[in-house]
């Protein structure tokens, strides 16, 4: 799509933005994932236009250096993943490590049966996951996202929109399809299927301190 269709799609007859360009306008600078409902109020429509504009939008931005990324009723503006390498040079980021093989099994595990509590993770991994929930944690892959209604209320864990970043998906639906059967039976068949499921290729990597060498 070239540079002329993208200006015809955002102008109507009479020269005046259409509401998908404003939209953009309001993505390009906030600072953190907005909701429909508050994009809504900001330009003063209601959610199912913003709904139409988003759809617009993501149309429009197909093959070109932004994404639109979203989580839920929340989403936000993003370069493409593709662009990674060369925006990690013209920024001059430090090279860094990959995540470790326990840490990306963990972050798996919840991607894919979110929100779960940290017991219900080691009863997957077998092995203790403290340290590699905190370093998840720490980087901003995963969050708490509540309390479960059983005894001692543990934290559940979800996957955050850095999580999205990461992977480069714009939504959970593109996460790559699971093997429900080796899932169900639990523990290490479930960890060998999960753990391969997501890709680092071409996703931002994580300093080496934030556990790329984290326990097994």
């Amino acid at each position: 799509m070239g540079f002329g269709d993208v200006e015809e799609r955002h102008t109507s007859e009479d020269g005046e933005l259409s509401l998908a360009a404003k939209l953009e306008s309001l993505l390009f600078v906030a600072d953190a994932p907005v909701s429909v409902g508050r994009l809504a109020e900001a330009l003063e429509t209601t959610p199912g236009q913003i709904e139409q504009a988003l759809a617009d939008l993501e149309e429009a931005t197909t093959g070109g250096g932004l994404r639109l990324q979203r989580a839920g009723n929340r989403v936000q503006l993003i370069t493409a993943p593709e662009t990674a390498p060369c925006i990690e040079r013209f920024l001059g980021l430090e090279a860094r490590t990959r995540l470790s093989r326990a840490a990306l099994e963990t972050l798996a595990i919840i991607a894919y049966r979110q929100p779960m509590t940290r017991p219900e993770i080691e009863a997957i991994r077998g092995v203790n996951s403290d340290s590699v929930l905190r370093t998840l944690l720490s980087v901003g892959l995963i969050e708490d996202v509540g309390r479960a209604p059983t005894v001692g209320r543990p934290i559940l864990y979800g996957t955050t929109f850095e999580f999205l970043q990461h992977f480069g998906l714009r939504s959970m639906d593109e996460l790559p399809p699971l093997d429900r059967a080796a899932d169900e039976e639990g523990g290490s068949s479930a960890t060998e299927e999960l753990a391969p499921s997501l890709s680092e290729e071409g996703a931002p990597a994580l300093s080496e301190e934030d556990g790329s060498t984290e326990d097994a």
